[in-house]
C-alpha cells in the first residue's frame, strides 16, 4: 500500500439485540397487574393469572428496546415490578440467581 492509499473501516450496526420482559413482583394491586399482563402478553385471563402469581418470570422474549420498555411501563402503571433486560447471547453462561 503506498502512502497515498487511505484505509477505510466502517462500524457495521446490527440489529438491536433482543430484550425481555421480567415480572418481579405481582404488588398489592394483583387484579391490576393481572389486567396488564393480559394485554403485553395477549394470553387469556386465566394464563395471565397463573404468570402473575409465579413471579418473578420471564412474560415476554425477543422485544426490541422500545417494546420491552413500553411493555414495562405497562406493568409498573398497574403496580408490579417488572424490568426488561437484554437477553443472553446463544451461548453465554448467566449466574444462577440466588
Amino acid at each position: 500500500m503506498s502512502d497515498e492509499e487511505s484505509t477505510e473501516y466502517y462500524v457495521l450496526l446490527c440489529d438491536d439485540p433482543s430484550h425481555e420482559v421480567v415480572l418481579v413482583d405481582c404488588g398489592p394491586r394483583e387484579m391490576d397487574v393481572i389486567l396488564a399482563v393480559r394485554k403485553v402478553t395477549g394470553q387469556s385471563l386465566w394464563h395471565s393469572r397463573v404468570l402473575a402469581r409465579r413471579a418473578p418470570v420471564t412474560l415476554l422474549g425477543g422485544l426490541s428496546a422500545y417494546r420491552a420498555q413500553s411493555a414495562v411501563a405497562l406493568l409498573q402503571s398497574a403496580g408490579a415490578r417488572a424490568e426488561w433486560r437484554q437477553e443472553p447471547e446463544p451461548g453465554e453462561r448467566t449466574a444462577p440467581s440466588p
